[in-house]
């Protein structure tokens, strides 16, 4: 009986072993269709869902948005792989994994996205779901303290994001990307772009832990090693850095963003290891 039970567990975890395999194989999958639609010169597929909002399920595949987009799966693959290996042992490994694979699916979102409430609504589905991979190991004290200040601050950055996109939007007379930046000229002019601006840097800033919002981000590693290696080395903090790429031709034309954001970007880069914050006790 004993050697019976001992044959069925072992089975029965060799079966849960092959099942996390597919959660590797989403990822490369994604990235194969994805490099296979590219085109130099975009590809986009557009359909209605809330017109009296102005949110549409529009997405588009430009050369900035594969370049994340394909790091995006290439790196998921290679994190997944290592989770399966790292979290052996792990209660709940199947609960773990299709965390990462929702967060995974909600940066794409980001990238993707031609509509700016459509990319608003994938923003915080990070939040979300890094908000649950941070807590992961909650039975600690620690990991629920760190993903809550997670979540906190980079909700609050989502929120001066959204008031600056439908600042944008209402600017531009359009949420769709496309049109905005090809309206960018008019935007510049209008009595609330300075404002708008201030709020998609503060938005930004948040999500990619840049002075004075940095604190966050070492706190966030009570996370489990794929996490770190995954949210914060790879992808979520860039999901900051590609809305300022995204942004750049409607913004650069002021000297606020440019100063902003060589001020900022220096000081995190060569300031923040000497701010005690920074470090993790």
């Amino acid at each position: 009986m004993v050697n019976g039970l001992d044959r069925a567990q072992i089975k029965q975890s060799s079966k849960q072993k092959h099942m996390l395999w597919l959660f590797a194989a989403l990822p490369a999958a994604l990235f194969v269709v994805i490099t296979y639609w590219y085109h130099p010169s975009g590809v986009s597929w557009h359909l209605a869902w809330v017109p009296s909002l102005g949110i549409d399920l529009s997405f588009r595949l430009s050369g900035l948005s594969y370049l994340f987009a394909a790091m995006i799966t290439g790196v998921g693959v290679m994190v997944q792989l290592y989770a399966i290996a790292y979290l052996k042992g792990y209660p709940d490994r199947g609960l773990f994994h299709t965390y990462l694979t929702l967060f995974m699916l909600a940066m794409l979102g980001v990238v993707v996205s031609d509509n700016i409430l459509l990319l608003f609504i994938f923003w915080e589905l990070t939040t979300l779901t890094s908000y649950l991979l941070i807590g992961f190991n909650h039975d600690k004290s620690q990991s629920r303290t760190n993903a809550l200040q997670s979540l906190m601050v980079t909700g609050a950055g989502g929120l001066a994001l959204l008031a600056g996109l439908i600042l944008l939007g209402e600017a531009a007379g359009s949420y769709q990307l496309s049109v905005i930046i090809d309206n960018q000229q008019g935007i510049a002019q209008n009595s609330s772009y300075t404002v708008s601006m201030i709020l998609v840097l503060i938005g930004a800033f948040t999500k990619s832990a840049q002075f004075p919002f940095h604190f966050w981000l070492p706190n966030a590693m009570a996370a489990p090693t794929p996490v770190s290696a995954y949210l914060h080395s790879s992808t979520m903090v860039k999901a900051g850095v590609f809305l300022l790429a995204l942004l750049s031709p409607i913004y650069a034309q002021s000297d606020v963003w440019f100063y902003t954001l060589i001020t900022v970007g220096g000081f995190t880069a060569f300031g923040v290891h000497c701010w005690p914050s920074s470090r993790q006790t």
